[in-house]
């Protein structure tokens, strides 16, 4: 079977689009259709569904893309890094939201760059979980931090560690509070407070309000700022309440700069994955990098 045939099977089943797989690769959009008709009449069976939009991966498209992607990235990772592993430094390509890993993945990381025989080099992007498993399926990314666990298998997910989401403003806003530190029955006292958030769909908020208080916020966004370490510095400076991972406003609640505004029995958590494509953690450094996070997270809990 023609590897150049499978190269451009697994791309187009990573990306969803023989659109999207002829940018990848470099080729038309014809001759990537070409290709996957000419292995689909070599197997005799479909690979894709056509629709409207993009493909859809047939049973055995699946099957087959499970098989032959594993081995394809290690072809790949050998012509890239050559033959003599020493003879050049292998580059770990990561991606994830931009606090965590500028907060807690880079710090650890780092410390693996430098070393002698093992080390790699870096190359970041920040996104959220959407695109970066996207950009993992589709080979742009090694080693991906991600909110959400993906489906099917050709990406693979270990948990990460869990962050604790903290619902913060300015002791201002606290002190206007006649209550305080408001209770479970007590979420519209709040509703004064305005909202600073990392997108307009208010997902940190929402999410905190129907955890703890079993309702949805009441108030919109006051302040949307797509940088959690921007909306920590909007909630220092007072304009409004806000919900942040425990980690990132540790130092501001200790200082006195903001306040927590409430303190549930069972705290709000979200799971973070690490997460690669099946197989390539037979890489060395994929692996090193893998499970050095996961070594280091055990102190972040």
């Amino acid at each position: 079977m023609d590897l150049a045939l499978l190269r451009t099977f697994v791309t187009v089943h990573r990306a969803g689009s023989f659109t999207r797989a002829a940018a990848l690769l470099g080729l038309s959009q014809p001759a990537v259709t070409s290709q996957i008709r000419t292995l689909e009449r070599q197997l005799g069976r479909p690979l894709f569904l056509r629709q409207a939009r993009g493909v859809t991966p047939t049973t055995i498209g699946d099957e087959l893309a499970h098989k032959a992607a594993p081995h394809l990235d290690a072809l790949a990772e050998i012509a890239q890094s050559g033959l003599d592993d020493d003879s050049s430094l292998r580059t770990l390509h990561l991606a994830g939201p931009p606090e965590f890993t500028a907060e807690r993945a880079l710090p650890a990381l780092t410390e693996l760059t430098g070393e002698d025989g093992q080390g790699f080099a870096l190359r970041v992007s920040f996104g959220n979980a959407e695109e970066t498993l996207e950009g993992l399926a589709a080979g742009h990314h090694d080693l991906v931090i991600s909110t959400a666990r993906p489906r099917g298998a050709l990406l693979s997910a270990t948990p990460l560690c869990d962050e604790e989401h903290v619902l913060v403003a300015a002791p201002r806003w606290a002190k206007q509070n006649d209550s305080g530190k408001p209770h479970l029955d007590e979420a519209p006292s709040l509703e004064h407070i305005p909202v600073i958030e990392v997108h307009e769909s208010l997902p940190l908020v929402s999410r905190y309000w129907a955890s703890v208080f079993d309702s949805c916020p009441a108030a919109p966004g006051t302040v949307i700022v797509p940088d959690l370490r921007a909306v920590l510095a909007c909630a220092i400076a007072g304009a409004g309440l806000a919900v942040l991972p425990r980690y990132l406003c540790a130092t501001a609640l200790e200082r006195g700069d903001v306040v927590a505004l409430h303190e549930p029995a069972v705290p709000p958590l979200r799971t973070y994955f690490l997460v690669v494509r099946t197989g390539t953690l037979a890489m060395p450094h994929i692996a090193r990098a893998h499970e050095w996070l996961r070594r280091t997270a055990a102190d972040w809990c």
